[in-house]
């Protein structure tokens, strides 16, 4: 049976690094005789789209695409992408994107095409643009249900969760604390979570050690990926060891291009 998979793609912040891209994230899950296999990318920060080719990953077969919020590092590839999608696939895509997003997200993409040009939102096949609202679950079109969380970051972000019957996925986005995200993520497969900042820099709309320990706490992830971690927090400490001390018992990891994950139940 072929597994549903997060590959990392960007795992940075707004700060350039050389070996890493910003916010993005790709879950493949194979399709079903009734279902079309499902490639969801999270975010699409600056460098993914190049970084998806670096993996190798199939990205002219995106079938979904989720963005948390409209801060550059995290949508910042998106015209790249749309352009690529038009202009640099060997044979026309005909199948739809959809794209999932909090409230504002047309007006968005509306705006980006005002700057860029049509095939933001008119590549050559349809975009589907979809605003869900938390705490209503939608079926991508492969099958697999995507649900909105609230985060405080900035007015319209989200948190993801995406699920499928053998499979499950959290992602946080960017998220000052919320005692409510860590029960909306319980029990899931693998948590991407951000940790951007030291406990003694901690603000209130981010995450550091000692805030995601009581995240992943609530969340009980079969794995924590900690991501989005400021570069000079990330060469100057042990992020996973201060979690980890922070009281968080659990098998975690630091995201880095390229990481695969298995996300199917065992």
């Amino acid at each position: 049976m072929r597994e549903t998979e997060l590959i990392v793609v960007g795992c940075g912040t707004v700060v350039p690094e050389a070996d890493r891209a910003a916010s993005s994230y790709w879950v493949s899950s194979p399709g079903t005789e009734s279902a079309a296999h499902t490639r969801v990318l999270f975010d699409c920060g600056p460098g993914a789209v190049q970084a998806l080719a670096r993996l190798g990953l199939p990205w002219g077969e995106i079938s979904d695409l989720a963005i948390t919020h409209f801060h550059a590092d995290h949508v910042g590839a998106l015209p790249g992408l749309f352009f690529a999608l038009k202009h640099g696939l060997a044979r026309p895509r005909v199948r739809p994107l959809t794209v999932w997003g909090p409230a504002g997200t047309r007006e968005f993409l509306e705006k980006l095409a005002g700057a860029y040009g049509d095939f933001v939102l008119d590549p050559g096949f349809p975009v589907l643009i979809e605003e869900l609202a938390p705490g209503e679950p939608r079926s991508l079109s492969g099958g697999p249900s995507l649900e909105a969380h609230k985060t405080p970051h900035t007015e319209e972000s989200v948190a993801w969760r995406l699920e499928g019957g053998a499979f499950s996925f959290g992602y946080t986005g960017d998220s000052g604390p919320s005692r409510e995200l860590g029960s909306f993520m319980r029990g899931v497969s693998a948590l991407v979570c951000e940790c951007s900042l030291h406990d003694s820099q901690a603000a209130d709309n981010h995450l550091s050690p000692a805030r995601v320990a009581e995240l992943a706490a609530a969340a009980r992830p079969r794995l924590l990926v900690l991501t989005h971690i400021y570069p000079h927090f990330r060469t100057g400490h042990d992020v996973a060891r201060l979690v980890a001390e922070a009281g968080y018992a659990g098998a975690a990891c630091i995201a880095r291009e390229g990481l695969r994950v298995s996300l199917t139940n065992r």
